[in-house]
């Protein structure tokens, strides 16, 4: 495995590898998320490109980036063992140079849910994908179904800017009590720990009231609301019922909806989701 630092160095890498190359952007931290992610790239192209890169562009003033959890160290074994072919460990200042001027916006979709709550945010993410696409020029690109409004995001953003790669979405792995794997668990206490699996239990009574006729999504709104306003150390962000394609919030449905919503646990945002299942 080697590990390039500078984007002279990746491009040089890149251009001694096979021409499919398969390519997982992450903020390190790494977790068996990221790690599902970087074994199906390795399977499916020839070679497999993992860049550790946490983007302070896409952080808000009050939000955690100096904070965001780093064990560059351990990424790296773990990034070995599964036969990883490239790491990209650029610093800020490789990617974002002196008078960097230049931004990606994706209009409409990025403004609602993260996009509402973290204003500024998707700017930062579209800009610094955009450079590693450019950078890494992979044939295909693997990203969380956890993330889903990002990866809603990164797939428009390459249909409308004709970018030569496919968006691939996997589905979100998981604990063994249902919460998302995420970097961010880490900052939860015991006690929040414990409470946090109350995400996934409203997105399963979602999918149980889809399930038994439920078309109205206020009404899903709103028993969700309930189920998680119970546990008494989740404060809400927001819960949405929304299009999957457009992320406008459903009030009837004919078609099942993307269920997502963002919840706090003392300092700890977290985030889940569920496009909502037919019955077989």
């Amino acid at each position: 495995m080697k590990i390039a630092k500078t984007i002279a160095e990746m491009k040089e890498l890149r251009r001694q590898m096979p021409q499919k190359v398969g390519f997982v952007p992450t903020m390190g931290y790494l977790h068996e998320g990221h790690i599902t992610l970087v074994r199906l790239a390795k399977s499916e192209n020839g070679a497999a490109v993992v860049s550790i890169f946490v983007n302070p562009t896409q952080f808000g003033p009050k939000e955690d980036f100096e904070k965001y959890p780093r064990n560059t160290e351990r990424d790296i074994a773990m990034l070995s063992a599964v036969g990883t072919d490239v790491v990209f460990m650029p610093e800020p200042k490789e990617m974002y140079p002196p008078k960097f001027n230049s931004w990606v916006t994706v209009e409409g979709i990025t403004e609602r849910l993260e996009g509402a709550s973290r204003p500024g945010h998707f700017r930062g993410v579209t800009t610094v994908v955009n450079k590693l696409f450019n950078i890494v020029e992979p044939t295909k690109a693997y990203f969380g179904q956890k993330d889903a409004q990002q990866a809603l995001v990164i797939q428009k953003m390459v249909a409308d800017l004709n970018m030569n790669l496919q968006v691939v979405v996997v589905p979100t792995v998981r604990e063994p009590d249902g919460l998302a794997m995420s970097s961010r668990n880490i900052y939860l206490s015991t006690e929040e720990r414990r409470g946090a699996p109350v995400l996934w239990k409203s997105l399963e009574l979602a999918q149980k009231l889809w399930n038994n006729g439920q078309r109205n999504g206020e009404q899903i709104r709103r028993e969700m609301i309930d189920l998680i306003e119970d546990e008494p150390l989740a404060r809400i962000d927001y819960v949405s019922v929304a299009d999957t394609e457009s992320l406008h919030e459903l009030k009837e449905m004919k078609r099942p909806p993307l269920v997502s919503l963002a919840v706090w646990f003392g300092k700890t945002r977290l985030i889940d989701n569920k496009v909502l299942e037919d019955p077989a």
